[in-house]
């Protein structure tokens, strides 16, 4: 329930944004940002393409690879930079503040909800500086990396 109202948010901000801007308001646009926010995961601009095809839509990667830059101007989607890796995207309407560990090795992104870390930040105030939300990313390597690792160092031990 809550889920469907937060889609109809989006489409309705996405709209406003669209006569704001005098664009168009493509069936695509909405049919890209519908697929968005029915997911919690992160994204990148390939695998979105990729699922939008296989879900029968008719859109070009130019379409896709336009629209996120579009979303990410009008607050409906959040890139990530993380490392090396291609860009990463996830929604950001009415999403609570979460940071990400990012693996060095194999690119894993995991969202991690620290309280205290949280209360911290939200607290914290900046001289001439308003704060309207924030990103934390910690590297390291994941547990299946550090895993796979010590196989193979025992592998080579023997």
């Amino acid at each position: 329930m809550l889920e469907e109202k937060t889609k109809e948010i989006v489409k309705q901000k996405l709209t406003q944004y669209l006569e704001g801007k005098k664009l168009r308001k493509t069936p695509e646009r909405y049919a890209i940002l519908e697929r968005i926010y029915s997911t919690n995961e992160h994204f990148d601009v390939d695998s979105l393409y990729d699922f939008m095809v296989d879900g029968k839509y008719r859109v070009s990667k130019a379409t896709v690879y336009n629209s996120i830059d579009l979303f990410v101007d009008a607050g409906l989607v959040r890139k990530h930079q993380f490392g090396n890796h291609p860009a990463q995207y996830e929604k950001s309407y009415n999403t609570v503040n979460h940071h990400h560990l990012i693996c060095s090795r194999c690119g894993k992104v995991q969202e991690v909800k620290d309280q205290e870390i949280i209360n911290v930040l939200s607290n914290k105030k900046f001289k001439k500086f308003t704060t309207s939300y924030y990103a934390l990313y910690v590297y390291g390597i994941c547990n299946r990396c550090t895993q796979g690792e010590k196989k193979k160092t025992k592998a080579v031990c023997k």
